[in-house]
């Protein structure tokens, strides 16, 4: 089982980012809790973490409202 994460715009479309694949759920958590700064800065706006082709969940990069 490989993981791994897909990005999206502020449209919702795909962009290019990382490729980087992890071989646990832990590991791409880790990752993205380390590199989710420098997303966000270069346009992703959200993230789906992905198992293999199964879709686990997505979250959005965006600061919450006050």
């Amino acid at each position: 089982m490989a993981w791994s994460w897909r990005y999206e715009g502020t449209d919702g479309a795909s962009v290019d980012g990382p490729a980087d694949t992890f071989s646990s759920q832990a590991d791409a958590e880790s990752w993205i809790g380390q590199t989710w700064r420098e997303l966000a800065a270069s346009g992703v706006t959200s993230v789906t973490l992905v198992e293999d082709d199964r879709v686990d969940y997505r979250m959005s990069l965006l600061p919450t409202a006050e």
